[in-house]
């Protein structure tokens, strides 16, 4: 049996926290969730998932920041990103990736379906 993978959610919205960890849970991940990008970024050290799906526009800290200070550790820099936001303009898209986003979707383009197929695809090639 192959080992489970890790996923950590930052996502301040509780509703489509619990909706993507639910959908991974039964698609057989080990989920942790953070309600911001402080609390993510602490969990993602502590724990080292192996991808982290992540929202840009959250209170305390948000996600670009949080990515940028998880690429400058060492061990940040092996965990596969990919931004889930509302923000579908270019520039966020750019900085995302120059900050070491893997991938960069808008929520109300993609279904649950499409998320954890694209999270497979990273995770295991």
């Amino acid at each position: 049996m192959k080992q489970k993978k890790k996923i950590l959610i930052v996502e301040d919205e509780a509703p489509l926290s619990r909706a993507l960890k639910d959908k991974f849970e039964s698609e057989g991940f080990e989920v942790m969730v953070a309600e911001n990008g402080a609390v993510g970024l602490e969990v993602a050290l502590k724990e080292l998932p192996d991808m982290i799906l992540l929202d840009i526009a959250m209170p305390v800290m948000d996600g670009l920041e949080m990515l940028k200070l998880l690429k400058e550790t060492e061990a940040g820099k092996k965990i596969k990103v990919i931004i889930l936001t509302n923000y579908g303009d270019m520039d966020k898209f750019v900085l995302a990736k120059d900050l070491g986003a893997d991938d960069y979707l808008v929520k109300a383009d993609w279904g649950m379906a499409d998320i954890v197929a694209r999270v497979n695809k990273f995770i295991w090639y």
